[in-house]
């Protein structure tokens, strides 16, 4: 039988707790405030400060106040800019350490699969409503994240972006993982946090649609028939282990051990290939979507 949790796509079911939170949105508010500090002792605004090390003045704000994590070009960027003397770029290996403390901490719902992936050796996943997770830009990943209702905090915002970006560091290991991807149409032509955000996203896709090893398909609108009507799913094989099945639906995941169940999901996962386009077809697609704005 398979194994159902509560939590779904979201994983917004379970309220965190706040000491999940507490010590890593601490730290990236101390660092926020030490900017700010080094900014206003400059004479420098926001705005000017943005100008010269190439963010938005709104994601400077947003960083000042401990809200977004500074990435490793900003603190560099901005330790020279202000004459921090190194203060800033000093903290850039803190900073990983704190985005990986994040990172593990995964809702307790999803905790299971996020093991198994870790340790794929195979993944194939179908998906009719988002940007497989894997796939996502840490912008488009925000935007998901951000347009959650009930809405959620900033700090369980970047803790989340935080965790998914982390799991994307599958895709870079060697000997590399099977990895294939159908997804429908409908998802590559919804512009999820505008235009922008959006365009990135489809490049990411042709990015990894490139590379040897991983395959995306493009399941088209005009099919008349479609094998996976039942809704979308992953099938993932962890090194040593049989493969399993997962699926999600709003407040709920299951993970499939069950191998008649799964073996029914591979069967439809290859109907699913064949009448999606092929690899380079929908590479072409994409390429045609970014033409169109």
């Amino acid at each position: 039988m398979g194994d159902v949790r509560r939590g779904g796509a979201s994983g917004e079911a379970r309220p965190e707790l706040a000491e999940d939170l507490t010590e890593v949105s601490d730290f990236f508010r101390a660092l926020g405030k030490q900017i700010k500090l080094l900014r206003e002792r400059a004479g420098m605004t926001q705005k000017e400060l943005a100008g010269h090390v190439g963010y938005t003045e709104a994601l400077i704000g947003a960083v000042e106040r401990g809200k977004r994590t500074p990435q490793p070009e900003l603190l560099d960027a901005a330790d020279k800019l202000l004459g921090a003397g190194g203060l800033l770029s000093i903290a850039k290996d803190d900073v990983q350490a704190a985005k990986a403390k994040a990172r593990v901490r995964h809702p307790a719902w999803f905790r299971d699969y996020a093991g198994l992936e870790e340790e794929a050796i195979e993944l194939h996943d179908f998906s009719t409503l988002l940007i497989p997770g894997l796939l996502q830009t840490e912008a488009h990943a925000r935007a998901l994240y951000e347009m959650r209702q009930p809405l959620l905090s900033e700090e369980v915002i970047e803790m989340r972006v935080a965790a998914r970006m982390a799991r994307q560091e599958i895709l870079t290991r060697w000997p590399r993982a099977i990895f294939s991807w159908v997804i429908d149409e409908s998802v590559l032509r919804r512009p999820l946090g505008g235009w922008s955000v959006h365009a990135a996203q489809l490049r990411r896709l042709l990015e990894v649609g490139q590379t040897r090893g991983m395959v995306i398909q493009v399941l088209p609108l005009d099919r008349i028939e479609h094998a996976g009507m039942g809704g979308p799913f992953i099938l993932i094989t962890p090194k040593g282990r049989p493969q399993n099945g997962y699926i999600e639906v709003q407040t709920s995941s299951r993970l499939i051990t069950d191998q008649d169940e799964v073996r029914i999901l591979n069967a439809r996962y290859g109907t699913l290939r064949a009448q999606a386009h092929t690899p380079q077809e929908s590479l072409t697609l994409i390429e045609k979507m970014l033409g169109e704005r």
